[in-house]
């Protein structure tokens, strides 16, 4: 089941994760700061068909492919944040062309270095059982909570869009 989504869920909610949910800074670099011990685990890299309300905001027709990422921030072996990355395939073979190959690299590290990479304000949702983000993510934490908190950035370079969803896991709160 997959119900229609808003990403504009009021802030006020998220409690003690508005403050990662409202950075507008490089999470990777955030986290890095924070753990000795950061990592990123890739879960999965391949030409997919993206979600349905993922492809207006890359300008790609549904059913049309594209290349869908998914990895763990990890910090001492744990997960706190799941992410999800989704980029046109004519976005590969131009401003986008390396992303392809970045393996357990950071995307975030990528994306900031570029001052030309321009990004949209952030937009954010309280994720539950019924949407697919919020099962993706619980997957790779021991106990669900009722609900998560995920943000979407979308980022452009010379025209061409990459949409990235954060899953931000509890175990992020633990964090100095």
């Amino acid at each position: 089941m997959n119900i229609p989504s808003s990403w504009h869920s009021p802030l006020w909610q998220a409690g003690p994760y508005r403050d990662w949910l409202t950075d507008h800074g490089s999470l990777t670099r955030r986290l890095q700061l924070r753990c000795p011990g950061f990592a990123v685990q890739r879960l999965r890299q391949e030409i997919a068909r993206p979600h349905r309300d993922e492809c207006g905001e890359i300008a790609l027709a549904p059913g049309r492919l594209a290349l869908v990422r998914e990895v763990l921030l990890q910090c001492d072996g744990k997960p706190v944040v799941y992410a999800h990355s989704v980029v046109a395939l004519a976005g590969l073979r131009g401003p986008w062309v390396g992303l392809g190959k970045l393996g357990n690299k950071p995307l975030g590290a990528a994306l900031f270095a570029d001052p030309q990479v321009q990004r949209r304000p952030l937009e954010f949702q309280r994720l539950d059982a019924r949407q697919r983000l919020y099962r993706a993510a619980i997957a790779h934490i021991g106990t669900a909570p009722r609900s998560l908190w995920a943000r979407r950035s979308h980022f452009e370079l010379a025209g061409s869009p990459i949409l990235v969803t954060e899953v931000f896991l509890p175990e992020v709160l633990c964090l100095p």
